[in-house]
């Protein structure tokens, strides 16, 4: 799994648009928006435990995001494509400024600043007019004709994004990620800039984040404040221990997993979130290394038996 290439990763995506193309049920093309988009939200949640830091503040750039492509259509009137970046870009812009003030700080402080920073906010578009205020922002409209295929579109996308993340980790500039989160003053030792480090992988975490905050916002039409509380980010750190955070696929197995049987625990009222937190603690205790983990071990224990 940690040597996925591009064929395979082609071929995975290929089989999945085929599906959203064939399926034209409103609810199951509703779910496929919801796995593509909160896959999306999980990967750029794991691309910042590269640098050893959980991202509680991932709800509030894709909220950014969000809110900006819903205004650059809704008022400024732009393409979808165009509204869509913008969203992505201002997520980023401002993580960078949030990001070189904040990560400074490590661990639990880092992740309450970052809980913090997400339910403010929150306040701020339910205090803005402008925004819709607590009612949220309406008609966010997609192209004409682009209704029927948003599920393939928003796949698309998602799926690109994520590649992307996953070639960025592969990279020189992952292995330095890595580096600074395997042990920080060693890095800084080599010469490396660790503030800057961090910043860019933050930022670039941030504007996948805009992205599918967008995407949401174009998938439903409409968006209000309390999409975008400290719940996004928890649910995505749900998928990424449920999945597996060694490799990039497990918070795609994880997501695919838990969205799934999250759409039967909708039923459930306030005791959905009880389904996720239950999905941690189970994760944590009983898989350590998540499903991924799991498949991965018994791949190596059956080859061993081969090999005797």
């Amino acid at each position: 799994m940690d040597n996925l290439r591009l064929p395979y990763w082609a071929l995975c995506t290929a089989l999945a648009l085929a599906v959203t193309f064939v399926v034209r049920d409103p609810y199951l093309a509703s779910i496929v928006n919801l796995i593509s988009i909160a896959a999306l939200v999980a990967v750029s949640l794991r691309f910042v435990m590269l640098i050893g830091e959980l991202n509680f503040a991932t709800a509030a750039f894709m909220g950014l995001g969000a809110y900006a492509a819903g205004a650059a259509t809704t008022i400024l009137h732009w393409p979808f494509a165009l509204a869509l970046v913008f969203g992505g870009v201002v997520a980023a812009a401002i993580s960078i400024v949030f990001g070189y003030i904040t990560l400074r700080t490590r661990g639990p402080y880092f992740l309450l600043i970052g809980f913090a920073f997400t339910e403010a906010v929150r306040i701020l578009y339910s205090k803005s007019m402008a925004l819709g205020g607590t009612s949220g922002m309406v008609g966010i409209f997609p192209p004409v004709g682009f209704d029927a295929w948003m599920p393939s579109l928003i796949m698309a996308v998602a799926a690109v994004l994520i590649f992307a993340l996953y070639v960025l980790e592969r990279s020189d500039f992952g292995k330095i990620l890595t580096a600074i989160r395997d042990n920080e003053n060693v890095a800084r030792t080599v010469g490396l800039n660790i503030l800057l480090c961090k910043v860019a992988c933050f930022a670039i975490a941030s504007f996948a984040a805009g992205i599918a905050g967008g995407l949401h916002a174009f998938a439903n039409n409409v968006i209000s404040p309390g999409d975008f509380s400290f719940l996004v980010a928890a649910f995505a750190l749900a998928y990424v221990k449920v999945g597996g955070e060694d490799n990039i696929v497990g918070p795609l197995v994880g997501t695919i997993l838990l969205v799934t049987l999250g759409s039967f625990a909708l039923g459930l009222g306030g005791q959905e979130h009880i389904f996720y937190g239950a999905a941690i603690i189970l994760a944590v205790l009983l898989l350590p290394d998540g499903i991924t983990g799991l498949a991965r071990r018994g791949y190596q224990r059956l080859a061993a038996r081969k090999g005797h």
